[in-house]
């Protein structure tokens, strides 16, 4: 862990944000409505804290865990250097090299511009923990969330639940309103954030992708359908499988954050037995027809293909155009 991204400001600020909603709930509104003394208020007092434990243990891991970047002796397979360099100019299947860091990338790494390095299976930077969600701590992100989407929801439930009881009277100031209708509404805003974020995230770990292979496989596919072809992402290995490949494989630990044993050097990853790219016509992309032909020949015969018939993949897809089988 790297100590050095506590002091920024938007780490701090989640952390007083965090704290600003967890002694509102408690001694604000759970007081003001079940009271602390009561065994009610005391159990839902204990909830609401122990959530925000597990939010603030989870956040840490997830700021403080470096993402993976490239080792400084990763040299690439000998089979992707085979790829001539005409292939990789009009179809992208593998830039072997990071042209701002001027080392090689490993597949479904990508640069970033503000860490200023390449990362591991880059999801997306977040300032919010300033720091990269990437290989190694993207399991961390996701429980985060989850964490996260659990605990709004439990102090939203709280709030409304506190508004809708509470017995207004002429004598209470305006002001207070304001103040508990504007809590209910800021929490329950971010609980519906949180929890349309928790879905995303939920999909893309079923699919096994990142936040930029998502959009670059939308590309990706658009360009397969143009030329009459279908498009898989690569990595796509099940929905099972994709998600211990993330959590881990045993379920008892998946919403453990520090669970990471599973995690591995995030150089190479388990991929679907067949091209990302498919066609029914032999002389745009199906090369079930081609004679004496390796699985590597064949997937760069696809590309070859498809390069020739439509504009050039997004040099940005890096390994996506080769699949391994």
């Amino acid at each position: 862990m790297e100590l050095k991204r506590f002091p920024s400001i938007p780490v701090l600020s989640a952390f007083l944000f965090l704290g600003f909603i967890y002694y509102v709930t408690v001694f604000i509104f759970i007081e003001d409505w079940l009271g602390l003394q009561t065994s009610a208020g005391s159990l839902n007092a204990l909830i609401c804290t122990f959530l925000a434990s597990l939010c603030a243990f989870s956040f840490s891991v997830c700021a403080f865990t470096d993402p993976g970047g490239v080792p400084s002796s990763y040299v690439p397979d000998v089979e992707e250097n085979q790829i001539s360099d005409q292939e990789t100019k009009y179809t992208g299947v593998h830039r072997a090299q990071c042209d701002k860091c001027s080392t090689h990338r490993p597949p479904r790494t990508h640069h970033c511009r503000v860490c200023k390095r390449c990362v591991l299976k880059m999801d997306h930077h977040c300032i919010w923990i300033n720091n990269c969600v990437g290989h190694r701590n993207y399991k961390s992100f996701v429980v985060l969330i989850f964490y996260a989407t659990i605990a709004s929801t439990y102090s939203a439930t709280m709030i409304i639940s506190c508004v809708l009881q509470k017995e207004w009277d002429s004598s209470q100031s305006l002001p207070l309103k304001i103040f508990y209708v504007g809590c209910g509404f800021m929490i329950a805003g971010l609980s519906l954030t949180l929890g349309t974020f928790l879905c995303w995230h939920i999909y893309l770990t079923a699919h096994n992708m990142t936040t930029i292979e998502y959009y670059e496989g939308k590309r990706a596919a658009w360009l397969a359908r143009k030329s009459g072809l279908s498009y898989h992402h690569p990595f796509d290995v099940g929905v099972y499988k994709n998600i211990t490949l993330v959590l881990g494989p045993n379920m008892l630990k998946w919403l453990w954050p520090t669970s990471s044993s599973h995690i591995k050097d995030g150089l190479n990853f388990p991929a679907t037995q067949q091209s990302h790219v498919r066609g029914s016509n032999p002389g745009r992309g199906d090369t079930s027809k081609v004679p004496n032909a390796s699985s590597q020949e064949k997937g760069r015969l696809v590309m070859r293909r498809l390069s020739c018939s439509g504009p050039p993949w997004t040099s940005d897809l890096g390994p996506w155009g080769i699949v391994r089988v």
